[in-house]
């Protein structure tokens, strides 16, 4: 299993049932960090331990907490999902998108969870506005309702499936290492000192935006200490410095 796999947590959980079919979710994809505020009918549950089918005795006890804000205290990321819209400025992402960002900050050793609210009435904006994110999951617009443990398997698949996944670009960098930031800097002074030399930001007024882009360009492009290496032997070139054979 995961060393480092975000934590699940349930705002408020109405019915036993639907925190043992979470923790079901759970095991099946290698979440174990179950967190409970202030379930409806108390900790333990014995519907829920029945409902769990097991995965109950395969991970801690859930820990139990009073507040969302307590649940939280020991986390770096937050992520919640509703299907409702909120007057408020949050970045919303797709389950893909958000296990994407989940799985690199979980793999940086980040602390992380994805916040679920309760049955009946979701997650209130006082919870969601400690969130960094919204999670939305486009389900029929006729009838969007989830229930809970579907949610939680659903994201929870998701996140298994990105974390497993190896980067497209693995095989390709593995024996290319990717350039020190520091280095780049230096190719992209080593760049725009060749371009004015040549008179390339005639128009004064636009040479702030163009640098930005030329930036943008080169630090998007993920360059390899090797391409690093073509690019300054390029502008040496067009500078006349390479002896011709």
């Amino acid at each position: 299993m995961p060393t480092n796999a975000p934590a699940i947590i349930l705002l408020n959980p109405q019915m036993g049932e639907n925190i043992g079919a979470t923790a079901r979710a759970m095991m099946n994809f290698g979440l174990t960090d179950l967190r409970l505020v202030s379930p409806r009918d108390g900790w333990p549950n014995e519907r829920a331990i029945a409902t769990a089918s097991g995965a109950l005795d395969k991970m801690p006890a859930p820990t139990v907490y009073e507040s969302f804000e307590d649940s939280i205290h020991d986390l770096h990321f937050v992520l919640a999902t509703t299907s409702r819209d909120r007057d408020m400025v949050k970045p919303i992402y797709s389950p893909a998108r958000a296990s994407e960002i989940m799985s690199a900050r979980t793999n940086e050793r980040q602390k992380a969870a994805f916040v679920f609210g309760c049955e009946r009435t979701g997650i209130t904006n006082e919870d969601l506005s400690l969130c960094q994110g919204i999670i939305n999951i486009p389900a029929n617009d006729d009838f969007a309702s989830l229930n809970l443990a579907q949610a939680v398997l659903l994201i929870a698949y998701e996140w298994s499936t990105t974390n497993q996944k190896k980067p497209d670009t693995e095989e390709l960098m593995q024996n290319h290492k990717p350039a020190p930031q520091s280095e780049l800097h230096g190719f992209l002074t080593r760049l725009q000192t060749d371009l004015e030399d040549r008179n390339f930001f005639r128009a004064e007024g636009l040479k702030a935006t163009m640098i930005k882009n030329i930036q943008n360009i080169f630090t998007r492009a993920d360059i390899s200490e090797q391409e690093l290496r073509t690019l300054h032997g390029i502008l040496s070139a067009l500078r006349g410095n390479k002896t011709p054979k």
